[in-house]
């Protein structure tokens, strides 16, 4: 079995994984980059890893996580490890790994990089536009309102737990699909939440934390979250963890319209295909063309991708997904 030690400098193998937030059906774009993983994985003798982020609990659909285990499995998208079967880096559901978190956030804290934060997004919002910070993409940098005030003072409501960011804070990596990324979170970001107000961890402490402490060594995901990564790879930093993943952030899958393919369109879910008709071999075939992981978009089984290039050249600019229309008999 293909098995990494997170406590060890050097990674014994190639460990990819798929971490789907239980919200609702498998989209097709999670279809998308969980195929591009398996793959990847399977090209280099590797293992794949299925982790599900449910951190956002009111979001959190009930009965979802398990259909979306059971769509994957219809796709034919095993993995090695994950909450069936276990595996050596349990648990793999997010909910599960508070202490994991608690404890990163003990040590941040020990070395003074964690202050509590009593701002509302109204008051950043407003104070960020007043001293040309505005916006940075869809999110807002944090002007450092709460950054050197007494944490001992009396708190107008229950606060954040926000990560100080060093000035010298610059990060620089290379994007297996995006290519040569270089980003000042201090100036990008500001100083990020580590844990809401409402004591939930927050996604970029998280999804970290929990690839590094399972041994992940290659993440792919969606180019929307590549804004995050050098968030997540200053953390890694900041830790003390002794390897960082390698990041594959495919691009966004878009609905014919040429806007994104959103969860609640008609055919948006893997789920709503197979309802319409649609074999899964069709879906898997459309994907992997779409991807660059095949030169033509013919129906065909995750298997029979696994012969290729292990270091293939993934498309880099969104793809239109296709009707998907089955054939009439």
């Amino acid at each position: 079995m293909c098995s990494a030690r997170a406590a060890d400098a050097k990674v014994l193998c190639v460990r990819a994984r798929f971490a789907p937030s239980p919200t609702g059906d498998l989209h097709l774009g999670g279809a998308w980059t969980a195929l591009a993983a398996w793959v990847l994985a399977r090209r280099r003798g590797g293992a794949t890893v299925l982790r599900v982020e449910d951190l956002d609990t009111p979001r959190v659909r009930a009965g979802s996580a398990a259909r979306i285990e059971e769509d994957l499995a219809r796709l034919g998208l095993d993995w090695d490890e994950g909450p069936a079967p276990g595996g050596s880096y349990a648990p793999y559901t997010q909910s599960e790994r508070g202490p994991l978190y608690e404890a990163a956030l003990a040590e941040l804290d020990r070395r003074g990089l964690v202050y509590p934060c009593d701002c509302s997004r109204k008051e950043i919002a407003a104070r960020a536009a007043t001293e040309a910070s505005a916006p940075h993409g869809a999110e807002l940098r944090y002007p450092g309102t709460c950054r050197d005030k007494s944490p001992g003072r009396s708190m107008r409501r229950d606060p954040a737990l926000r990560l100080r960011v060093p000035e010298e804070s610059a990060v620089r990596f290379v994007d297996a699909v995006q290519g040569a990324v270089e980003e000042r979170v201090a100036d990008a970001a500001g100083d990020f939440v580590l844990r809401r107000a409402d004591g939930m961890f927050a996604y970029q402490l998280a999804v970290s934390i929990d690839d590094w402490a399972m041994g992940i060594t290659d993440v792919v995901r969606g180019a929307d979250l590549l804004p995050s990564t050098a968030r997540q790879l200053l953390l890694v930093r900041l830790t003390g963890a002794t390897f960082a993943p390698r990041y594959w952030h495919v691009p966004l899958v878009l609905a014919s319209s040429g806007d994104r393919l959103a969860k609640r369109a008609a055919l948006g879910t893997v789920r709503a295909l197979f309802e319409r008709g649609v074999a899964g071999e069709e879906i898997v075939g459309a994907l992997a063309h779409g991807l660059g992981l095949a030169s033509d978009a013919r129906p065909r089984s995750p298997r029979e991708l696994v012969d290729g290039p292990a270091e293939p050249a993934l498309r880099r600019d969104p793809w239109t997904a296709p009707s998907f229309d089955p054939a009439v008999s």
